[in-house]
């Protein structure tokens, strides 16, 4: 007469001890992604600033293109800021004009050459980026002004601070093929290729070759 009592005491237990199992997996699956730290120097160990890094898809990763910082580089104190902006492939980049003089923009670069007309205080202007690669930005108005924007292909891009610095979000640990750009840079298209072996939480420093500042 005891025995459906101590059968339902039984299936209760038994489903206590099955839960913390199906719920491991959710624990697992919401660890964040790993982050590569990275340093860019010269020959002589100084730090690169504003440093494009590019690390190539490993082999079956369809991730998008997406990154947290805004598709827009501005027109503030004669200057263009950010003064290199990371853009994916088919981002249209706006151009917010933050100064009380007009500003015009073009471009005779290859990959994007265009023409934006001149254009006021608080007034944007758009441009869309098709086709990989570096576009050298300038104003037809204020000769001094030069900016720079690197369109991608890859989602793991970063470009680097006054320290060299910069993390490259989304990689483990692992061999990389890494293209690492930057305006001074000694070679084609102002570009350094090689491969890396990093690991997330443990800064990697790459040595490039680049000009001594006012050469060409």
């Amino acid at each position: 007469m005891f025995r459906p009592a101590l059968q339902i005491a039984l299936a209760k237990i038994t489903m206590v001890r099955l839960t913390p199992l199906l719920a491991a997996p959710l624990l697992l699956s919401a660890a964040p992604p790993a982050a590569l730290p990275l340093q860019i120097v010269d020959a002589a160990g100084m730090p690169l600033g504003d440093a494009v890094i590019e690390i190539a898809r490993p082999a079956g990763d369809g991730r998008a293109p997406a990154f947290r910082w805004r598709n827009a580089m501005a027109q503030k104190n004669l200057a263009f800021v950010p003064g290199t902006l990371i853009v994916a492939r088919g981002t249209s980049v706006a151009f917010p004009n933050l100064d009380t003089v007009r500003h015009s923009i073009y471009s005779f670069s290859k990959p994007a050459p265009f023409k934006i007309d001149l254009y006021g205080r608080d007034q944007t202007r758009t441009q869309r980026f098709d086709v990989s690669g570096t576009v050298a930005l300038g104003c037809n108005i204020h000769d001094q002004m030069r900016g720079y924007i690197r369109i991608v292909d890859t989602p793991y891009a970063a470009r680097t601070d006054g320290n060299g610095l910069a993390e490259v979000d989304g990689l483990a640990q692992g061999t990389y093929t890494v293209t690492v750009w930057h305006p001074r840079m000694k070679g084609a298209g102002g570009e350094w290729r090689g491969t890396v072996t990093a690991s997330p939480g443990k800064r990697t420093r790459i040595v490039v070759p680049v000009r001594a500042i006012g050469a060409r």
